[in-house]
């Protein structure tokens, strides 16, 4: 049995700006080919109730009414990725949320100029990335399986 845990999950919403320019394959593409597992997956539009929850600490932010309009003109797509250290590695896949210092090869340095149209939220942390996915899925939307190229993804050690 392997000392890592290969169930790390983290929530990611691919948002309007994303959407809408089209993106959405490509930013899917990047999660797959870096090998996380995507487990859960939907589109949807989000409400108020939803986006007080889920942006709680930016509440009482001046920017915080303008966010929720943001992410309330388009539909957008959320997952829940699993994989070793899923986290960091989704952040990394990312970039920082400035986006016009965003590195070239993360997903905000090649798609992103605006520091609120950052293409994509991901979960900072475990316990954060724990309460997004039970904000965005029932547990019947989330699922088992088992992917066959798991053993090329990582090294013996690190397989479950």
């Amino acid at each position: 049995m392997s000392k890592f845990n290969l169930k790390e999950r983290t929530l990611v919403i691919i948002k309007p700006d994303a959407f809408q320019r089209g993106l959405l394959g490509e930013i899917l593409s990047r999660f797959e080919h870096k090998g996380l597992k995507i487990v859960g997956l939907k589109m949807v539009h989000l409400s108020d109730v939803l986006l007080d929850e889920h942006y709680d600490v930016h509440k009482n932010k001046p920017f915080f009414n303008e966010l929720k309009r943001f992410m309330k003109t388009s539909p957008c797509v959320v997952l829940c990725l699993e994989g070793l250290e899923a986290v960091s590695v989704v952040r990394l896949i990312c970039g920082p949320t400035a986006s016009r210092t965003a590195p070239p090869g993360t997903i905000r340095g090649d798609f992103s100029m605006s520091g609120q149209a950052t293409v994509v939220h991901a979960s900072d942390s475990i316990e954060n990335a724990k309460r997004e996915i039970n904000l965005f899925f029932a547990a019947s939307e989330l699922f088992e399986y088992s992917k066959c190229e798991s053993e090329f993804i990582y090294g013996e050690g690190e397989r479950e």
